[in-house]
C-alpha cells in the first residue's frame, strides 16, 4: 500500500516570483485560510527553495511535504503547507 499526497484546499503557483515576494505571498495566502487548511506552493528549485521553507517554519508553518516535479517547463518543488 503506498501513501497518498494530501489533497491540498489550495494551490498558489509562484514560479518565477523571486525572493522575499514568494515568501510574503505565501505567508499572506496562508494568513487568509481557515486553521488546519492546507496550501500546496510551487516554488523554482534554488534561492526560493533554500529561503521560503525555513522562513515559514521559522513563522510557525507546519511544512507537510515536499515533492520535485517536472513540466514543460523545467523542474520545479511543490510545498505543503499546514495552516496552524
Amino acid at each position: 500500500m503506498t501513501e497518498s499526497s494530501p489533497v491540498p484546499d489550495v494551490q498558489l503557483d509562484l514560479r518565477g516570483t523571486p525572493c522575499p515576494l514568494n515568501f510574503v505571498r505565501t505567508k499572506l495566502r496562508l494568513e487568509k485560510m481557515p486553521a488546519g487548511s492546507l496550501l500546496e506552493v510551487w516554488l523554482d528549485p534554488g534561492e526560493p527553495m533554500e529561503q521560503v521553507p525555513d522562513s515559514l517554519r521559522m513563522e510557525g508553518y507546519p511544512i507537510e511535504q515536499v515533492q520535485e516535479r517536472q513540466s514543460g517547463d523545467g523542474a520545479y518543488f511543490a510545498l505543503s503547507i499546514r495552516r496552524p
